[in-house]
Order: C-alpha cells, then structure tokens, then sequence
C-alpha cells in the first residue's frame, strides 16, 4: 500500500465512524451533522492513527480517539465562522453552519460537538490510564493555552498580531496545539514512551507552523472555488499575515524550512516514518 492509499485508507476509516454520530435527528444533531459531515481532508484524525500504529498500535484502537479530535475541530471551525468571529459564509464549499440554522443551533451545535469530543475519546477501549491521557491532552490543547487563547489573541483589537514573533506565538496556539494533540494523541494510545512523545510534538509543531504559514500564501493566491472558502478575506480585513509581512518567497522557504525541521524530529524515535514525511511535503504543496 502507497502513502496515498494509507491516508485514504485513514480517513474513509474515520468518515464512515462519523457517518454513525448523531443520526436520531433533530435540528441540534441536524446542524452537528451538518458540519462534522462536510468534508475536508481529516488532517488531524489521520494524523492521529498515523502515530498510534508508528508507536505499535492499531488504528481501530485509535478510532475513538481520531473521531472526538475531529468533533472538537469542527467545533472550532464553526464558532469561527461566526459573525462575531470572522463572518465567513463559506466553509469546505458551502454555506457556513450559522447560515443554514441561524446563529442560535450553530453556536450550539460547536458547544454538542465539544462536549461530544471528550465522551468518544472516553468511549475507547484502550486502558483507562490511556483515556485520561488522551482526554487531558485534547483538552488542554482546547482551552486557554491553547486554541481558544489563540484565537482570543487574534480577535482582541490590543493583541491582534502586527509582528512575525506575534504571529508566531498566536499561530502556535491557534494550529498547532491541536495538530500536536492529534500526533501525541496516537502515541499515548499505543501507550508510546517520552521520547516517542517528545518527537511527535516536536514534528507538530514544526508541521504546524508549516501548515498555516503555507495557508496564508494560499489566501492570498488561490481563489474562493479553489478553497472551499472566501479567499482574500486576510487581505479585505487588514489583517496582518505571514504572507502580508513576508512576502510569498520568505513564506515558501520559511515552509520548506519547517517542514523539513518537522520530518527530522522524528530522527531515531519510531521504526518506519516514510508516511509522517511523505504527509509533511504533501501539506507543504498543498493547493488548498
């Protein structure tokens, strides 16, 4: 099996275990379903089954898990899509959770799909000193220091970044908490050790930096059709981004830098890591 095989393999896994989550209806589970169904690459889900088997588990055990991840992401993606956020009316190609159920169900709907997120990683089947593990690193990269106070750097008028050391500091929080939750994650599944831990952090970090200095410069070349998202909307708000301080030329070597920074973390900590570095450069090259 090619790498590519392995990530579709990954993420048909981890669609068709969503496809099962809040069928019963209603217009609450409707506008959770809504969203958590859209679509979209599963990045962090597969990412987190990717190092649960690189640290010798299997990515049935690791389900739970990658399905509550992806329940908190797309929490997050529809309260920032909000009017009081960044008023998008696009998210994955269609309309925005707010736009289809109104401001009310979808805020709602991003609290069910938080609360949701812990009861599956909780659901798993591995140890329970595993679970907790699990839930508390999810959580942690949730909250205040993490996405959450990110995103409260970025919308505060006094916080908001003007520098490349602001943007740093905020995008760590805002992207790279939750993709070092997903890598962590698969490891303390696997029931991984500290330098295992040590290393998928690491990679996330750098893959982090790389995944969101790499989403600017698409802002800013890419078109609406091709995002699934309003494209120049960075620009249309001032706001300042790696690609608007830098230029599109620092922005690629800056990705180029740390993705390879992120595929030498991994150096001596697990057996085969061609899958990790093969996912790193196609997120490097990524077009949308």
């Amino acid at each position: 099996m090619d790498h590519t095989e392995r990530y579709a393999r990954l993420r048909d896994a981890v669609n068709k275990e969503l496809e099962k989550c809040f069928s019963a209806g209603g217009a609450l589970a409707d506008a959770m379903r809504y969203s958590l169904l859209a679509g979209g690459k599963r990045i962090r889900p597969v990412l987190l089954l990717a190092f649960c088997e690189m640290a010798g588990g299997t990515a049935a055990e690791a389900l739970p898990a990658a399905c509550g991840l992806e329940m908190l992401h797309t929490y997050s993606l529809i309260h920032d899509d909000l009017p009081c956020m960044d008023d998008d009316d696009l998210r994955r190609g269609r309309p925005t959770c707010h736009k289809v159920f109104g401001e009310t169900l979808a805020v709602l709907a991003g609290d069910a799909l938080q609360a949701s997120a812990f009861s599956c990683v909780l659901s798993g089947t591995v140890p329970e000193n595993r679970l907790a593990a699990m839930a508390k690193t999810l959580a942690d990269a949730a909250g205040e220091r993490g996405m959450c106070g990110g995103q409260a750097l970025d919308t505060a008028p006094e916080t908001a970044p003007k520098t490349e050391n602001d943007l740093l500091v905020i995008h760590a929080l805002k992207t790279g908490t939750l993709l070092r939750a997903a890598c962590v994650m698969g490891v303390q599944c696997a029931g991984g050790d500290v330098h295992m831990i040590e290393a998928a952090a690491a990679y996330a970090e750098h893959l982090g930096l790389a995944f969101q200095i790499r989403d600017d410069v698409l802002d800013e070349i890419s078109t609406t059709e091709m995002l699934g998202k309003p494209a120049g909307s960075d620009a249309g708000e001032g706001k300042t981004t790696f690609a608007s301080l830098l230029g599109i030329g620092e922005c690629s070597r800056l990705v180029e830098k740390h993705t390879d920074e992120a595929i030498r973390s991994l150096d001596g900590a697990f057996g085969d890591t061609s899958f990790a570095e093969w996912l790193a450069r196609e997120l490097a090259s990524r077009q949308k």
